[in-house]
């Protein structure tokens, strides 16, 4: 490995432990109290040298969230069988998003819930190349091939994806949140949820 290369992975290092610490911050402090010094102080460098990495604490947040869009595709893109039919895509893209999200609860908290307009209007999230957009039109795509089959009534796909989004987020949000109250099996309301929304959007559902 040359000088140029060794440089480079030890940039991609240290921006790796920044972001670490910055997620960690933003967990214990919250988006409104987290701040470059108090990140700074924590890995032990100056607000300089994070700043020639970072250009704010949203630039930090954008790049966590990112990551994690980008950890649950491949994981939902590698947990595909090919040949299997649109519905077993969307079935296990469902399953896989639950899953994902749970593992990570505290990550899933930072990227949901602590600044609503980090990409944003709407119009500039719809024009921007995000790993946030490739998951969200992964997605879309899965419930258009299960229109397009036949399995599910001719919807508008939009409408319909972003319903079957907020099941899925509303299922992983109320799990993590919900201390006071005894919850079931994640993994068994996700199953029921499941055989609800596919049995009810199917084309030959009563």
């Amino acid at each position: 490995m040359g000088l140029k290369e060794r440089r480079q992975r030890h940039k991609n290092e240290f921006k790796a432990e920044i972001l670490e610490a910055a997620l960690a911050l933003f967990v214990q402090e919250g988006y409104n109290g987290f701040s470059m010094r108090k990140l700074a102080s924590r890995i032990e460098y100056s607000p300089t040298t994070i700043y020639l990495y970072f250009r704010d604490k949203d630039d930090l947040l954008l790049h966590i969230c990112e990551n994690f869009y980008a950890n649950l595709l491949q994981e939902q893109l590698q947990g595909m069988i090919a040949d299997a039919p649109p519905e077993q895509h969307l079935r296990q893209a469902f399953l896989c998003y639950v899953s994902y999200s749970l593992k990570h609860p505290e990550l899933y908290k930072v990227v949901f819930f602590s600044n609503p307009q980090l990409y944003g209007k709407p119009e500039d999230y719809l024009s921007r190349d995000t790993m946030s957009l490739r998951c969200w039109k992964q997605f879309c795509e899965l419930v258009d091939n299960c229109i397009k089959s036949g399995y599910f009534r001719h919807l508008d796909c939009y409408t319909l994806s972003t319903v079957l989004w907020s099941a899925m987020h509303g299922l992983v949000t109320s799990t993590i949140f919900t201390k006071d109250f005894p919850m079931p099996d994640p993994a068994i309301m996700t199953e029921m949820m499941l055989d609800g929304i596919f049995s009810g959007y199917r084309a030959d559902h009563p």
